[in-house]
């Protein structure tokens, strides 16, 4: 063989007391956990590092986004709606945490047919070989009636539909999240990119009406992100590509013109974190002096456990 073994002989260690250390006994571990603990004990209780620290940080600045009356702005994608958890966010909106919505075109369909029908979600695969896949005719007709209506009155994509859910008392408008913040008068809009909903595929589609709806949203929406700076909270859950893009063009817009959002709060919440979250929501808006987190776990544990933490730290200040 060309080389022999090295001699370890010669190497040289030093005592581990003079090593500085990530983790620490008396600052990262996890403290004991007990039967009945409350939301703020168990909080207490998850070891002060990686994901715990970050979510820790992101209920910290909602909080204080809001005690700054600074706005608390949630992202969502569909699978937030199919997960259920219209009820946790009503909660945080009428709580005055959430203090506005933006969602893409899936999650306005969940929503109103969880408000129709108490149900949503086809199974797919066996609907798109019969050629029925999205073809329910209430979701299309309905939907893209209160567009052309909504349009016509000069409302957004996600007014229209939500205020279309109240206004005909649909027998599960409390379980929906546009009726929630029609209800409550908190901008709700929806950002869609033609040709990705069912909706589309109906005769009843006008893409100029479409369009109209959901320009309009973009408008609204990149009102409120110029609100964002001196400790607003931008918040995506779920939306692994149109979200994070209309966000970063919102903010380019707002900054644009002048209103210079900085010294904000972003996080990412998903199952697994991706390129475009990462880099136009928590890494690009965050490089002045911002901050942005990333949490990953499955929506239906973490955003009531985001929800319950918020609520119960707030209540103890």
């Amino acid at each position: 063989m060309a080389y022999r073994e090295i001699d370890f002989s010669g190497i040289t260690t030093y005592p581990i007391a003079e090593r500085d250390n990530l983790v620490r006994v008396a600052d990262h571990f996890a403290a004991g956990v007990s039967p009945g603990m409350s939301v703020s004990g168990l909080l207490a209780a998850l070891p002060a590092q990686l994901g715990a620290k970050a979510l820790d940080g992101v209920i910290d600045a909602v909080v204080a986004a809001r005690e700054k009356g600074k706005p608390v702005v949630m992202g969502i994608g569909g699978h937030v709606i199919k997960c259920g958890l219209q009820p946790v966010l009503k909660a945080l909106i009428e709580a005055d945490v959430i203090t506005a919505i933006a969602m893409n075109g899936s999650g306005s369909i969940h929503d109103f047919e969880v408000a129709l029908i108490g149900a949503t979600s086809e199974k797919v695969a066996a609907a798109l070989h019969a050629g029925n896949f999205g073809m329910a005719e209430e979701t299309g007709a309905d939907i893209n009636q209160a567009l052309k209506e909504g349009v016509a009155n000069g409302l957004g994509y996600g007014e229209a539909v939500g205020r279309m859910i109240v206004e005909r008392e649909l027998p599960f408008r409390e379980k929906s999240l546009l009726a929630t913040c029609v209800e409550r008068g908190i901008p709700a809009t929806v950002h869609v990119a033609i040709g990705t909903d069912i909706t589309h595929q109906h005769p009843s589609a006008d893409g100029a009406v479409i369009g109209a709806a959901s320009f309009t949203d973009f408008k609204i929406f990149t009102s409120v992100v110029s609100e964002l700076g001196d400790g607003g909270v931008y918040l995506n859950v779920g939306s692994a590509v149109l979200l994070p893009e209309v966000f970063l063009k919102a903010l380019s817009i707002a900054q644009n013109l002048g209103h210079h959002v900085d010294r904000f709060t972003t996080a990412n919440f998903d199952m697994q974190q991706h390129y475009r979250p990462l880099t136009n929501v928590v890494r690009r808006p965050t490089a002045g002096d911002s901050h942005g987190h990333t949490v990953t776990g499955h929506h239906e544990i973490m955003i009531p456990l985001l929800a319950a933490a918020i609520l119960d730290r707030m209540q103890g200040k």
